[in-house]
């Protein structure tokens, strides 16, 4: 239902959880409550997902059987080919969205790797996040907003580029 390598925005998060991982893939569906508030936020926003793809700075899971761990420059560092593969992918990519504190410590690699592509950042939107700051839903919806803005409204230009 996502853009696949046709979108025009990816959101970079941090790193996959571990509901992702047993999910088999990066999704706003997967069940767990990040991935339901990420959800809700591009549906109140008008950001039709076919126009966006989902990915992590750190593509693998930096955890144990119990939980996440704290993504570190050595992760990033590992993971940065993997973002250059990745955006080689993504020809009609205009803007890439840094989800996090740990994936805006990619900022300028995604200016180097990319640099005719708009960055913007937002709050994660786990629960830690969202919960513990309600303020921080609204800098996500704003955030969406200018990505509504910068790639336009229509729907039939997308599908027939």
């Amino acid at each position: 239902m996502d853009g696949g390598v046709n979108a025009e925005c990816l959101f970079l998060l941090e790193a996959p959880g571990s509901k992702a991982i047993g999910s088999g893939f990066v999704s706003r569906n997967n069940p767990d409550e990040t991935a339901r508030n990420f959800f809700e936020v591009n549906v109140e926003a008008g950001l039709h997902r076919s126009r966006t793809v989902m990915w992590n700075a750190i593509p693998w899971y930096i955890g144990d059987e119990r939980r996440i761990r704290a993504a570190t420059g050595r992760d990033l560092g590992a993971a940065r080919q993997h973002l250059a593969e990745l955006l080689a992918l993504l020809p009609r990519l205009r803007i890439v969205v840094l989800v996090g504190r740990k994936a805006q410590r990619y900022s300028h690699v995604v200016a180097m790797l990319a640099p005719a592509v708009t960055v913007l950042t937002c709050p994660h939107p786990s629960p830690l996040s969202f919960n513990g700051r309600p303020e921080r839903r609204a800098e996500v919806l704003a955030c969406l907003a200018q990505v509504v803005s910068k790639l336009g409204s229509s729907l039939t230009a997308h599908r027939e580029t």
